[in-house]
């Protein structure tokens, strides 16, 4: 089972590279997917024996993974800057708000008894 979870955690994790990309994004690009194969296959090792070293070596690529994953952030965020703005979505006109004038016109008004 242990090997099945390792894969599941592989290709939770898998990031695919999608149309042009600036040179430095795409080399951080690989350089997470080759950290993120490392870390799976130590922490197959880990889980599955009991490999104190892989264990180590997993915290480890976890602390380099969160570095690189804050400069992904950074490049990919200059990257859409560097594109310029998308096109705007327009968002649906929402009802006019009833005025108490609109309200008291509305207003059930209760009929009078007659006798």
């Amino acid at each position: 089972m242990g090997g099945t979870v390792c894969n599941l955690v592989c290709n939770f994790f898998s990031i695919h590279c999608k149309g042009e990309q600036h040179m430095a994004l795409k080399d951080t690009v690989h350089t997470m997917k080759r950290l993120l194969e490392e870390i799976c296959k130590d922490l197959c090792k880990a889980s599955e024996s009991g490999n104190k070293a892989a264990a180590q070596r997993v915290r480890t690529g976890t602390i380099k993974l969160e570095k690189l994953a804050k400069t992904y952030r950074k490049e990919s965020i200059s990257q859409e800057k560097k594109q310029g703005p998308k096109r705007a979505v327009k968002k649906p006109k929402a009802a006019p708000k009833k005025t108490m004038q609109m309200k008291r016109a509305t207003a059930k008004i209760p009929s009078k008894k007659r006798r």
